[in-house]
């Protein structure tokens, strides 16, 4: 599939989240954080999920909704939220197949850690690629989002 890029409209895209299927596009109307993570309770992602927890009032303040992706099920989403108090929503993508749909590859057989931001449209205004500048991706999509309109 080809890689979403700044510009892009939002693909159709059903997640797993903790009572079932979650259609992204209907989060549409907002900006919107979609940040793919490797997996949870791992030092990097732990960093990162704590960094978008301990921002979160600022995103929402901005009018923005942060939601974490990973392909570990929905158990694991709850117990990660739980122990690490986040308090946005995480949801599962078993096997990578919406990373893939997006244009997202593993490395070395670590899945994608990549955050995009959405504006109200649904469309692309920023990507943040890096596997190892975890709370960048916090950083750089704020920065993003307080400038979109509302």
């Amino acid at each position: 599939m080809p890689e979403l890029r700044v510009g892009d409209a939002m693909p159709a895209t059903t997640l797993i989240g903790k009572d079932g299927p979650v259609d992204l596009r209907t989060r549409v109307g907002k900006p919107l954080v979609v940040y793919f993570y490797p997996k949870d309770e791992t030092y990097g992602c732990t960093i990162e999920a704590c960094g978008f927890r301990d921002s979160y009032e600022d995103f929402t303040a901005a009018g923005a909704e942060v939601i974490g992706v990973s392909r570990d099920d929905a158990a694991s989403h709850e117990a990660f939220i739980g122990k690490h108090r986040l308090p946005f929503t995480l949801l599962s993508d078993p096997g990578g197949k919406v990373a893939e749909s997006w244009g997202l590859r593993s490395t070395l057989g670590i899945p994608p850690r990549v955050t995009f931001v959405f504006d109200k449209a649904g469309v692309v205004r920023h990507k943040f690629d890096s596997k190892i500048r975890f709370g960048k991706h916090v950083d750089e999509a704020l920065e993003v989002v307080k400038k979109l309109p509302r």
